[in-house]
């Protein structure tokens, strides 16, 4: 089955799209074979009205119905383009732009993803899996991180013993561990976003990220500020736990600037910097994980893959491109296998990975222009080997 994967994470630096064919929904044993994939910029104009909505910002509803429609119509043309380039596909799955993640008291209570899948079936005539998230929460689930499900089965099917992990580096980091056939998947903190809200800052927009770690490089850590960041409560909730931008806010290191003497730019880059790689670390701490697999937009930052390893002593720290994924790519992939899973009716979580009192299949469907018949419900996946 040729499958399309889309998803914005919270970096929201465009829509990941992914083309790869699935197989072995029959047996449990699946396989998932990349056939391609890229990265769809938004328009400025739509990159800059979805940062605006973001907390704490004020918004009306009537930009909210706007941004959702904009957003879908946006991933139906990167849809049908890729379509197109590869020759044809069966199912797109279409996750859409996270805008909210409502959190209280440590569970989840609902989400918000942006992006029509109407404008995705128009354009295609495909049927798309949409609102990938919401079955999970309602079923007591963090609906987050959902990469627990490709990470879980694949790191069952690599060589080596003992726990082990998958981090990615998005605008939040998240991380699955597997220590034998139990696994956990949850968000650590911020991984990019802090960092690439004070980079456009220092930059007036000219900049969205620090590229090659220059600016923390260039920097020292200042160890107050780090304290002060390190106070965070989420820090010390159990997994599994959410996070996103609505608590890690473009403003959110300013509070804590505000009490402290003057800190310069690179320092606070270099702080931000140090802060995802601690609490990455101090998440693991208690897993004695001796490998850890890394993707994400993070990978390209040397300064912090620097961190992460001087804060991992003793773990074997690679990029999924090592292994046949391609780390930019592989939340793009998680999409389609997610959307291949909902097709043939399996849960597209594993027991107890996000805190659900059930694994429920994920997402709706939103038939295209053929009649379907959806196949019989197959059993519960036990691994995947990327080929």
């Amino acid at each position: 089955m040729i499958v399309v994967g889309m998803i914005s994470g919270t970096s929201m630096d465009g829509l990941d799209v992914g083309v790869a064919e699935l197989d072995g929904a029959s047996t449990g044993a699946l396989t998932l074979r990349p056939l391609g994939a890229r990265t769809w910029p938004w328009p400025e104009v739509l990159r800059e009205r979805l940062l605006a909505l973001l907390p704490p910002a004020p918004t009306t509803i009537e930009e909210v119905a706007q941004l959702d429609e904009l957003v879908g119509r946006e991933c139906a043309r990167a849809a049908a383009a890729v379509i197109e380039q590869y020759d044809g596909a069966d199912l797109v799955v279409s996750h859409g732009q996270t805008v909210f993640h409502w959190v209280t008291d440590g569970r989840a209570q609902g989400t918000l993803q942006l992006g029509q899948p109407a404008p995705i079936v128009e354009a295609t005539g495909l049927p798309v899996v949409s609102d990938i998230r919401a079955r999970d929460i309602a079923a007591g689930g963090q609906g987050a991180p959902l990469a627990g499900t490709l990470d879980t089965l694949w790191l069952r099917g690599l060589p080596g013993d003992g726990p082990r992990a998958a981090l990615n580096l998005g605008g939040i980091a998240n991380v699955t561990v597997l220590d034998g056939d139990r696994s956990v998947a949850f968000d650590t903190g911020p991984a990019n976003c802090l960092i690439d809200a004070a980079v456009a800052r220092i930059t007036d927009g000219r900049e969205s990220r620090d590229t090659d770690g220059r600016l923390a490089r260039s920097g020292t850590v200042r160890t107050d500020l780090l304290e002060a960041l390190l106070d965070e409560p989420y820090y010390a909730l159990p997994a599994p736990k959410s996070t996103g931008r609505e608590l890690f806010t473009t403003s959110y290191a300013d509070r804590f600037l505000a009490q402290l003497p003057l800190v310069s730019d690179a320092d606070l880059v270099a702080t931000l910097t140090e802060l995802t790689a601690t609490t990455v670390a101090n998440s693991l701490a208690a897993y004695g994980i001796s490998d850890l697999v890394t993707s994400g937009g993070g990978v390209h930052n040397p300064a912090l893959m620097d961190a992460l390893r001087r804060h991992l002593p003793g773990v074997d720290v690679r990029r999924t491109d090592d292994l046949g994924l391609p780390a930019d790519d592989k939340e793009a992939y998680l999409m389609a296998l997610v959307g291949y899973l909902t097709w043939h009716q399996v849960p597209g979580v594993l027991p107890g990975m996000t805190g659900s009192h059930e694994p429920r299949v994920l997402g709706r469907i939103n038939l295209g222009d053929r009649p379907v018949r959806l196949p019989d419900p197959g059993p519960v996946p036990t691994r995947l080997t990327i080929v």
